[in-house]
């Protein structure tokens, strides 16, 4: 394998003019183009005809993660005694206490987030408050700043009334888009931004793969013969994060939480450790269970905690040089999970795949098209062998549109 830490990341440059980026999405979801790259050979179609090119009784996995309205703006109080001071921007990044993302969401009175702050230079002390309504009632949302954590702060938000934090950022919350869409969230986005299947709240970005589906599409799905399973990674901020260094071995993956259920594992083991993965997020969870299963094989009484999968884990020879299968390493972990009396295993990867990467389960792959000099072109370019060039190129020679709101592709290597 060759070692991915040199990889350097102009080496996974193109030119995207702005006009090419789709600020919008179309108005029929699954009219959108769909590029078909099947061994090395490129064509195109349109979305809602993708269940033609997947194979009877394959298996596909979806990101069922829901976007929440993780922008929370205050205004400082003015001289005047009036909120009218200086905007300040929170944005959720992950929850603190409860740590839980289920917990958290059914939590009321107060709880504690992981957060961005915009315009932290007008906030050096006391804490900012903002009047809601939910339901009718009057909230008063307390806001207060703890300690950095990493590039973060810790938020803690205290309220009146016995409404939930869901409530309260459904209220006051803000969608979070794409930062490179360069406009304002606007109220459509709250419904052509999330996913037809999205059920757990949790990404402060979409699985964007995942919004060229609909109801008619999924039917068509199950009506081929195809089995659909989900699993939830919530995607976080630290996808937008450009890779700055030269090489890729100086960029820090972000940590993301995945939740799989038990019946998942089986149904993968069942149809041999392949799937269909809708979408990157999917990709990173399905293969970070290869790696967790290893570990509990070499430590059959490892803690839940300790299963999270580190960035560069799966280049340092484990599992390659071992010659474990993929479908030996879920037996492993679905018996773990059996000892356990575990039904859903929550934990969490970092892992970055890259050029050099051997996947273990995925076999066919839904996905947009990314940003240049990003870690998602980095897993599409290993994924497709190192054809990125000819899928990338097919599409901007072909009107195709990129990123969230842009068109997608099936790739088959």
């Amino acid at each position: 394998m060759t070692d991915p830490k040199h990889i350097h990341i102009k080496d996974y440059n193109y030119p995207l003019p702005d006009e090419r980026i789709a600020k919008f999405p179309i108005a029929l979801r699954d009219h959108s183009k769909l590029l078909i790259y099947r061994h090395g050979e490129v064509g195109e179609d349109v979305f809602f005809n993708l269940p033609n090119y997947l194979p009877k009784g394959a298996l596909m996995i979806f990101n069922n993660t829901k976007v929440i309205q993780a922008r929370m703006h205050f205004r400082k109080i003015g001289s005047n005694g009036e909120h009218t001071g200086a905007l300040i921007e929170v944005f959720l990044l992950e929850p603190a206490e409860p740590s839980d993302y289920e917990l958290m969401f059914q939590t009321s009175g107060h709880c504690a987030w992981y957060c961005l702050v915009g315009n932290l230079k007008k906030w050096k002390e006391g804490s900012l408050t903002r009047e809601i309504e939910v339901n009718g009632a009057k909230i008063v949302v307390k806001a207060t700043r703890g300690p950095i954590h990493g590039t973060s702060h810790r938020i803690d938000f205290e309220w009146n009334g016995a409404v939930s934090f869901a409530e309260i950022i459904d209220a006051m919350g803000e969608l979070p888009i794409p930062p490179y869409l360069n406009r304002e969230t606007q109220e459509s986005d709250k419904t052509t931004y999330q996913t037809v299947y999205s059920k757990i709240k949790g990404s402060v970005a979409a699985p964007t793969a995942g919004l060229h589906f609909t109801p008619a599409v999924l039917s068509a799905i199950d009506a081929a013969g195809i089995e659909r399973e989900e699993l939830t990674l919530h995607v976080g901020a630290g996808t937008f994060k450009p890779v700055k260094s030269e090489e890729i071995e100086g960029h820090e993956m972000h940590t993301e939480y995945i939740s799989v259920r038990r019946d998942t594992i089986q149904k993968l083991i069942s149809h041999d450790a392949s799937a269909i993965a809708v979408g990157t997020t999917s990709v990173r969870t399905l293969e970070s269970l290869y790696y967790m299963g290893l570990k509990i094989m070499a430590n059959p009484d490892i803690a839940e905690d300790q299963l999270h999968v580190s960035q560069w884990e799966p280049y340092d020879g484990n599992g390659n040089s071992q010659g474990i299968s993929s479908v030996d390493s879920l037996k492993a972990l679905a018996s773990w999970m059996d000892r356990q009396g575990m039904k859903v295993l929550h934990s969490s990867t970092q892992i970055i795949i890259a050029p050099g990467y051997d996947y273990k389960i995925v076999k066919m792959l839904v996905t947009n098209f990314h940003q240049p000099q990003s870690t998602l072109l980095l897993l599409v370019s290993a994924f497709v062998n190192g054809d990125w060039h000819r899928i990338y190129d097919y599409a901007l020679t072909h009107d195709f549109r990129f990123l969230s709101y842009g068109d997608s592709s099936l790739l088959i290597p």
